[in-house]
């Protein structure tokens, strides 16, 4: 499966952006999708994730009550509605996919999903 993440931009402390991620190639219902980001020197870090079938959602603490992870199979595309940005969630976020995971744990690393999108960046000011 193909993905192109975007949707980021400039925005200031508290405002908020929505990414998406839009997918071709295959099933895209049986993808779980996440969401990750890396900011300058650090590592990249899990943000999101929603499961193939069932769209339970998972979350990191960091962005928990702000962010929230949809998707629309008709439309074959994810979201991530990010609410009253802050300055340490600027990073260039990227958009993954793997088939049929349905673990957890594996949702939370990068190395778990096969297939990735561009980044997209978001740069929050204070």
């Amino acid at each position: 499966v193909q993905l192109q993440a975007s949707g980021g931009g400039l925005v200031q402390a508290g405002g908020s952006l929505r990414l998406s991620c839009a997918a071709s190639g295959r099933t895209f219902s049986d993808y779980t999708v996440g969401w990750f980001r890396q900011a300058p020197g650090k590592e990249r870090e899990f943000v999101a994730s929603i499961k193939w079938i069932g769209d339970t959602t998972l979350y990191a603490d960091s962005v928990k009550g702000r962010f929230t992870i949809s998707r629309d199979n008709a439309k074959n595309a994810a979201y991530l509605q990010m609410n009253n940005l802050k300055p340490e969630d600027t990073a260039v976020y990227s958009c993954a996919a793997h088939f049929r995971l349905t673990s957890f744990i594996e949702e939370l690393f990068p190395k778990n999903y096969n297939y990735w999108g561009q980044g997209t960046q978001v740069t929050v000011s204070s």
